[in-house]
C-alpha cells in the first residue's frame, strides 16, 4: 500500500518546483511594472524553494518500498 503522505510529496515537489522556476525566470527577465508592492523580496523563489524542499522531504520519507 502506497501512503497518501508520498502523493502529497510529490503533489508538493512539482508544485515547488514550478513555482521557483517561474520566480528564477523573473529574476533574469524582470517584468517593466510589476503592479507588487514587495517585488523586490522575490517570494515566488522563496516559497518554491521551501514547497521543493518540503516536498521532498515527503518523497523520501514516505517513498512506496521504504518500511516506516
Amino acid at each position: 500500500m502506497i501512503s497518501i503522505w508520498f502523493f502529497i510529496g510529490v503533489s508538493l515537489a512539482v508544485n515547488g518546483a514550478l513555482i521557483l522556476a517561474a520566480g528564477i525566470y523573473q529574476l533574469v527577465n524582470p517584468p517593466v511594472s510589476s503592479g507588487v508592492v514587495l517585488y523586490n523580496l522575490h517570494a515566488n523563489v522563496w516559497w518554491g524553494a521551501l514547497l521543493l524542499v518540503f516536498g521532498l522531504i515527503y518523497c523520501f520519507k514516505f517513498a512506496p518500498g521504504r518500511q516506516a
